[in-house]
């Protein structure tokens, strides 16, 4: 296959997999050696064994970093901490994007990024939906209240007051305390029910603060605004 025929069948796509290569006349073997000769002089990145991405200045569309981590190890969600900061709900700046999966835990260092894997039990592999990023762009990620669990559940030992508090959750909307204790009563782990409750309540003390704070106004200025 010439580079010509790879650009216009995938010039569009953020990633691809080696497979999408192969309905036309080269083996599979074939396709292989194009794919590491085009790797080592720098037209594609390889993510993981089958999945690339093109390299500048090839490449038409960026691939959104949620997006690669969705493809690299399925199944698999965005969740805990990159969840957490995409939905607004936590403040710090996450360095790689971490994902929860039934399959091995797992560290992948890629071009494009650092990718985080925690292992979750099948029955908690849930709460997450379909989101879409970009155009031919999208993942799988937790909901709020789901991404918070997470954490909980895989933080070791038990989650207190002091946790809580060094998350500094923001109390907006996304994160709605009641559906947080609902969803931890379904799951029925008990330290997650405690938790649920303790962040709760912490979320129910910054909206009632939020609500009894009063808005700033500017001074006024005698005189009307050109008087010095």
């Amino acid at each position: 296959m010439k580079w010509s025929e790879v650009l216009a069948l995938i010039g569009e796509e953020p990633l691809f997999e080696s497979a999408q290569l192969m309905a036309g006349r080269d083996s599979p073997a074939q396709i292989h050696r194009q794919l590491c000769r085009w790797e080592a002089s720098g037209r594609v990145i390889q993510l993981r064994r089958g999945l690339y991405a093109l390299a500048p200045p090839y490449a038409r569309v960026t691939p959104h970093p949620l997006a690669i981590a969705s493809r690299l190890q399925r199944p698999s969600y965005v969740s805990l901490e990159s969840a957490l900061a995409h939905h607004g709900l936590i403040p710090e700046a996450v360095p790689a994007v971490t994902s929860v999966t039934t399959g091995r835990p797992a560290r992948i260092d890629t071009p494009l990024g650092t990718f985080l894997y925690r292992h979750i039990q099948v029955p908690l592999f849930r709460g997450y939906g379909h989101l879409p990023l970009a155009p031919r762009q999208s993942c799988f990620m937790a909901r709020p209240a789901k991404a918070l669990l997470d954490l909980f559940y895989l933080k070791p030992g038990r989650v207190g007051a002091a946790f809580i508090e060094e998350l500094r959750l923001a109390a907006n909307e996304s994160l709605d305390p009641a559906r947080l204790e609902e969803l931890a009563e379904e799951i029925g782990k008990p330290k997650l029910i405690v938790a649920a409750r303790l962040a709760a309540e912490w979320l129910r003390s910054r909206q009632r603060d939020e609500r009894l704070r009063p808005s700033w106004r500017p001074p006024r200025r005698e005189g009307g605004p050109d008087q010095p």
